[in-house]
């Protein structure tokens, strides 16, 4: 785990963690922020101000009417935290999947449930709810996922292995976040097959006619 600290390069953004720490991420958001902040020491640092910022908020804020709604509300909220994966009580041990990741797989990586989806790639969409979807993805060596954009926000997290892409380099526990603005082609490294975790909160949008057509069987 050490020498995967000391070569994490692509972190999380200030938004996306002080989202998390508040509760309002999709569940597939928090699953792909939860297994980053398992292998990072200095994002979860982050979190860990982000926590006590808003404990403290909290703290001081001053008494306000309550709306009609108001309980519905905070149930939901409840129910959010009672998502946050990073919380669930999994085994924090060796293994090659991140430990929210295992909570959601129900074992390593040997319990994964994988599915082509064509040129040797795999998939394994994990049981979240919302609109936004997780799924593991599994990339041959060398093989490259279809050149694609993005119509919403799309979070990868690189478990095992590592990928290239027009942005950079990005190995174990690195993290890429796109959205709207990128076209791009990632390619696995050829020394060794990719697994990584991806979190979309929209279709993705690929440019060439044969994924198109395979995308809603695939639910990508």
């Amino acid at each position: 785990m050490t020498m995967i600290q000391d070569t994490i390069k692509h972190h999380l953004t200030d938004a996306l963690l002080m989202a998390y720490s508040a509760g309002t991420l999709p569940e597939a958001f928090s699953l792909a922020v939860a297994a980053h902040i398992s292998m990072c020491d200095e994002c979860r640092a982050r979190l860990g101000a982000f926590d006590t910022v808003g404990g403290t908020l909290m703290e001081n804020c001053d008494a306000a009417v309550m709306s009609a709604d108001s309980l519905d509300a905070t149930l939901a909220m409840i129910d959010l935290a009672e998502a946050r994966p990073a919380e669930r009580d999994v085994p924090l041990g060796g293994g090659v999947l991140p430990a929210p990741v295992r909570a959601y797989v129900g074992g390593d990586l040997d319990s994964v449930r994988w599915r082509p989806v064509g040129m040797g790639v795999k998939q394994a969409i994990l049981p979240t709810k919302g609109d936004a979807t997780a799924r593991l993805l599994y990339i041959p060596a060398g093989a490259a996922v279809p050149d694609h954009g993005h119509k919403g926000t799309e979070l990868t997290l690189v478990i095992r292995g590592a990928f290239e892409d027009k942005v950079d380099h990005f190995g174990p526990g690195d993290i890429e976040v796109a959205n709207e603005d990128l076209d791009h082609t990632p390619i696995a490294d050829i020394g060794e097959d990719c697994i990584c975790l991806a979190a979309t909160d929209a279709p993705l949008r690929f440019n060439s006619w044969l994924p198109r057509i395979a995308q809603p069987f695939l639910r990508i």
